[in-house]
């Protein structure tokens, strides 16, 4: 089913929390609302889910206005972070308890629902736990329960809130997979909240970057990680190095050292350059290419590469983040490199100027 928000907006009291929310979710897709504390994404999920009603705007599933319906109506299913499992009931009752609770008319006779609950038990890999308690559960295991809750409804849209935000860093990449490989073959649409951007990058189709109640990008993973619409994306999604820059006339200058542009830009100003750690050149030698002085200050072994932290020497005070290649011998605490530019993202303020690359110093 698909979801088509327009213009949403919320306020609490004379808070205003989202601005002009407009988001077309295709049928079957899932989408990642990504963004820091405060972005207003588990509101709109909330919206999404009839737990909230929105100050202004539209909601419709699959083009039926339901932006005022009630959210028993509305056939979502709901998992939150910290799971909300009963704890005087089984795992089989938790996930059961959704199809007791229906309207007589819609409601399966006792065989039927058993027969669906063993097959949501087998589809998340529970069956052995049928008749235990949460608190007998681990983190992962919970999880797998609210989510099995969730779908017993055999709901038209499933919403997640931070599902997996409670549990330890391995556990979460198992079962961010599992949901994955869970939503290819059910096909259902689904929305979930996170903050974390390796989960969105690996879960989701697409990708809904949120910031103090706006939307500042919409993409597929690819898209908002290799090509950022705003300087809060850029900054937000990975690891990027900031520098001071000045540009003057067709040149551009860093640390005393200058780069030819190949055109002259209308901004003639300072301007702050960012680039991630692999789109910095690193030497060991001193030339045209490298003229920038760093010192190592941190190593660390990342596989086929070394991560290091570089000190500026002279020309910038924060130390920055590059990459060096792992065949080579690893640098060491306090040795000299040298730095250069190989491509930059530019930007006046939060107004973004050209690409630049770089080539030999003028």
């Amino acid at each position: 089913m698909s979801i088509e928000i327009s213009g949403i907006g919320k306020s609490f009291g004379s808070t205003s929390v989202l601005h002009d929310i407009s988001l077309d979710i295709p049928s079957g897709e899932m989408v990642a609302l990504l963004g820091p504390s405060g972005s207003g994404k588990t509101t709109l999920l909330r919206i999404i889910a009839g737990l909230e009603h929105p100050s202004q705007g539209r909601l419709s599933f699959h083009g039926n206005d339901v932006t005022g319906m009630h959210a028993r109506d509305r056939q979502v299913g709901f998992v939150f972070q910290h799971y909300a499992l009963f704890r005087h009931m089984t795992v089989f009752d938790n996930i059961a308890f959704g199809l007791t609770v229906l309207p007589r008319r819609k409601r399966p006779g006792s065989a039927a629902i058993r027969q669906k609950v063993m097959q949501l038990l087998e589809m998340v890999q529970l069956s052995p736990l049928a008749n235990r308690y949460p608190a007998q559960l681990s983190g992962g295991q919970k999880q797998r329960v609210a989510l099995a809750r969730a779908l017993a409804v055999e709901p038209q849209i499933l919403l997640l809130d931070e599902p997996f935000g409670a549990l330890d860093a391995q556990v979460r990449k198992e079962l961010r997979s599992w949901l994955r490989q869970l939503h290819e073959e059910l096909k259902f649409t689904s929305v979930f909240v996170t903050h974390d951007q390796e989960e969105a990058m690996e879960v989701a189709d697409s990708v809904v970057v949120m910031s103090q109640g706006h939307i500042e990008q919409i993409g597929s993973p690819q898209d908002v990680w290799r090509d950022p619409a705003t300087r809060f994306v850029l900054e937000f999604l990975g690891e990027v190095n900031r520098f001071d820059g000045q540009i003057d006339g067709a040149q551009f200058s860093v640390g005393g050292q200058r780069w030819p542009l190949g055109y002259t830009p209308v901004w003639q100003a300072q301007v702050d350059l960012f680039l991630r750690p692999w789109e910095v050149d690193v030497s060991r030698q001193n030339t045209p290419d490298t003229p920038l002085i760093a010192q190592v200050i941190e190593v660390s072994p990342k596989g086929h590469f070394w991560q290091l932290q570089l000190q500026p020497q002279g020309w910038q005070d924060a130390p920055f983040s590059v990459v060096f290649d792992g065949s080579q011998l690893a640098p060491l605490r306090g040795e000299t490199l040298y730095v250069g530019l190989k491509q930059a993202r530019v930007y006046h303020g939060d107004v973004p100027l050209r690409q630049l690359a770089f080539a030999q110093s003028a």
